[in-house]
C-alpha cells in the first residue's frame, strides 16, 4: 500500500492486517488436515542443536524498517532490532530499550529529551549513539516508506544533542509519542549500512542492535543467529531457523509431524480447533493471547437511510456479537463492544451497555421511531471483502438474523468487492455499510479513535470533507469529538486522559458511525520440548526466550 492522499492513508493498517487474520478468518475444512500423519510431538527433525524452527505461511515483503508495514515483518525486526522504547513482557507498560529512561517532555509538550544506553553495538561492529539514533529516525521519515508519516506526520526535528542524548521536536503535542517510538519500524540501523534519500531501501537485509543478526535471507527461509556482542540478556537457544511454509494444510501437517518446533500465523479455523483439541494428548503447548486487531462495522452517514441516526443505533442493537464468535469462528475471536480493545485501560464497553446483542425489542422499538415496520421495512445494502470467507459467513449471519427475527422489517442486501478495489473506494461513499478490520501501529487508545473519528475538515451539515473518518468511509464529523481527540493528544496525566476517552466512547455509541464487532484472538503453537514460549500484548513473540530441554 502507498496511501498518498490524507483522506486515505489511514487505511496503511487494514493491509497489514489481513495477514494477522486469516489465521482465523477463513472457515473452509482443510482435507489435509484430516488426513494429517498421526502426531509424533518429537523436536523438528531439521533443526541442529539448540537452534529453534518456527513455521509459519506469513510472508516477508521487505525487512527495510522505514518500509515494512506488514505484521509478520514487525516481528522479525522486533526481535532483530532495538527500539527507544518497548513493552514489559505480558503488558502493554513502556519501558526503556535504548533509552534509559522515559522521555523528559518539555512543559508545552513539543521537546522530548532522551538519554541513551551507552556500550551498544550494531551487527556490523558500528557503535551506537545519539547521532546513530537520530539517523534512523530521520531516515524513517525521508526514505518514504510505507509507514514514514507516523513520524513525518508529529515530528519537526531529531537532533543528537550529546554522545548519549537524543532531542525530538514535535509539530503538535502528542501525549501518546513514547508509544510511537515502540513500533517496530523505528529500530536503530547502522549508519554505515543504510543510507538516507527517497526510496532507498534494502529489503533482503538488517544491521540493527538486537540479540540476533540476519544470517540468510530467503523467499522460503530466514536464519538468525545469536549475535554475540548483543548488549542485554543473551538467547536461551543458539538461533532461529523461520520456514516460510505455502499453506495453512503444510504448516499444520509441519507441526504435527514435528518437523517445526513452533506454528505461528496462519492456521484456518479447523486447524487451531484441532490442534487444541490434540494439546492434551499429544503434549504439545497452546498458547493463546488476546489480539489487538479489530473488525467493525463502518456506516456511510451520507448515504440515505444511514444519515438518520435512530436507524445507526437500530443496526448496533440488530448485532448478536455471541453469535458470530461461535456460530462463525467457533470461539476463536472475542465479542468487542468499542472501537477501543479490551487489551487497553480506555476500553469501556458501549455498545453492550446501550444496546446489547440481537435485541430485537430494542430494534423493533428504534425501527419504529424511524418510520419503519414490515409494512415500510428498512432496506440496506452492506458490503464485505470477496477475498475473506469469514466477512462472507458474518454477511450471511446478519442478514439472516434480520430475516428471522423482524419478520420482514429490515432487509439487508449483500455486496462484495475485491480488498484492494473496496479500499480504493471508501473515501468516495461507494459503499452504504462495509466489514473492516483495524491493526494499530501502537499499542494506545489514540491508535483506535483518531484514525476513525477525526476529520480535518468538514461540518455536521456537510459531514467529513477532509480526514480520517473520510478515509474510513464513514464521512462522521463532530466538533465535540475533533476537541476531545485534540485534548486527549495534549493531556498527559492518565487519569484525565482516561476521563476524555470515556466521554468520547459515550459520543461514539450515540451517534453509531461504525460498530464494533469482534476482537481477534492470537494462538501460538509449541512442541512439548520447547519451553519459554509466550505471546506478547503487542502480538509479538519474542524468539529469544525460547529453549529446548
Amino acid at each position: 500500500m502507498n496511501w498518498l492522499s490524507l483522506s486515505v492513508r489511514q487505511w496503511r493498517s487494514l493491509g497489514k492486517f489481513l495477514g494477522l487474520f486469516s489465521l482465523c478468518c477463513f472457515l473452509a475444512i482443510s482435507c489435509a488436515s484430516r488426513q494429517a500423519t498421526q502426531p509424533t510431538g518429537s523436536p523438528a527433525a531439521n533443526s541442529t542443536g539448540d537452534r529453534i524452527v518456527l513455521g509459519t505461511t506469513a510472508k516477508v515483503r521487505t525487512l527495510d524498517p522505514a518500509d515494512a508495514y506488514d505484521i509478520w515483518a514487525g516481528n522479525l525486526l522486533y526481535n532483530l532490532g532495538d527500539r527507544l522504547y518497548t513493552y514489559e513482557a505480558g503488558t502493554t507498560n513502556l519501558k526503556p530499550q535504548l533509552a534509559t529512561a522515559l522521555p523528559q517532555v518539555s512543559e508545552d509538550g513539543l521537546t522530548y529529551k532522551i538519554p541513551l544506553r551507552q556500550g551498544v553495538v550494531f551487527h556490523d561492529g558500528t557503535p551506537f549513539n545519539a547521532e546513530a539514533m537520530a539517523f534512523s529516525l530521520r531516515r524513517f521519515i525521508e526514505n518514504g516508506g510505507q509507514p514514514s508519516f507516523l513520524l513525518s506526520d508529529t515530528v519537526e526535528s531529531v537532533t543528537a544533542t550529546g554522545e548519549s542524548e537524543l532531542t525530538i521536536q514535535l509539530k503538535k503535542p502528542f501525549a501518546a509519542f513514547p508509544n510511537l517510538l515502540a513500533f517496530s519500524g523505528t529500530v536503530a540501523v547502522s549508519p554505515k549500512a543504510y543510507e538516507v534519500g527517497q526510496g532507498k531501501f534494502k529489503p533482503a537485509t538488517f544491521v540493527g542492535t538486537g540479540p540476533y543478526k540476519l544470517a540468510q535471507y530467503g523467499t522460503d527461509s530466514l536464519k538468525l543467529d545469536v549475535f554475540a556482542q548483543y548488549w542485554g540478556e543473551k538467547p536461551a537457544n543458539q538461533g532461529v531457523d523461520i520456514q516460510n511454509l505455502s499453506s495453512p494444510a503444510n504448516l499444520y501437517n509441519a507441526f504435527q509431524t514435528g518437523s517445526v518446533d513452533v506454528a505461528y500465523q496462519n492456521l484456518d479455523l479447523d486447524q487451531v480447533r484441532s490442534l487444541q483439541q490434540g494439546a492434551q494428548r499429544s503434549g504439545w503447548q497452546v498458547i493463546e493471547g488476546r489480539g489487538d486487531g479489530i473488525y467493525y462495522l463502518t456506516l456511510n452517514l451520507q448515504d440515505k437511510p444511514l444519515d438518520q441516526a435512530l436507524v445507526r443505533q437500530a443496526i448496533a442493537a440488530l448485532i448478536d456479537r455471541p453469535l458470530l464468535q461461535q456460530r462463525v469462528f467457533q470461539g476463536q475471536v472475542e465479542p468487542l463492544y468499542s472501537l477501543i480493545p479490551t487489551t487497553l485501560d480506555s476500553y469501556s464497553p458501549v455498545f453492550q451497555q446501550a444496546y446489547g446483542d440481537g435485541n430485537i425489542a430494542k430494534v423493533q422499538e428504534l425501527l419504529t421511531k424511524a418510520g419503519y415496520s414490515k409494512d415500510k421495512p428498512l432496506q440496506l445494502e452492506l458490503w464485505y471483502r470477496s477475498n475473506l470467507t469469514s466477512n462472507e459467513l458474518v454477511a450471511t449471519t446478519l442478514k439472516a438474523l434480520a430475516a428471522q427475527k423482524l419478520g420482514g422489517a429490515m432487509t439487508i442486501d449483500l455486496k462484495s468487492v475485491e480488498s484492494a478495489t473496496a479500499y480504493q473506494n471508501l473515501d468516495k461513499g461507494a459503499y452504504p455499510m462495509f466489514i473492516l478490520d483495524w491493526a494499530p501501529d501502537f499499542l494506545d487508545a489514540d491508535n483506535y479513535i483518531q484514525p476513525f473519528l477525526a476529520c480535518a475538515k468538514g461540518s455536521e451539515t456537510t459531514g467529513c470533507q477532509e480526514g480520517a473518518s473520510k478515509g474510513q468511509g464513514s464521512f462522521y464529523y463532530s466538533d465535540r469529538i475533533n476537541q476531545l481527540i485534540d485534548q486527549e493528544r495534549q493531556e498527559r496525566n492518565p487519569q484525565a486522559r482516561q476521563k476524555i476517552f470515556g466521554e468520547i466512547q459515550e459520543l461514539l455509541v450515540k451517534d453509531v458511525p461504525f460498530i464494533p464487532l469482534w476482537q481477534n484472538k492470537e494462538y501460538l503453537f509449541v512442541q512439548k520440548g520447547i519451553s519459554g514460549a509466550r505471546l506478547e500484548a503487542t502480538q509479538k513473540v519474542p524468539f529469544s526466550s525460547l529453549k529446548k530441554g
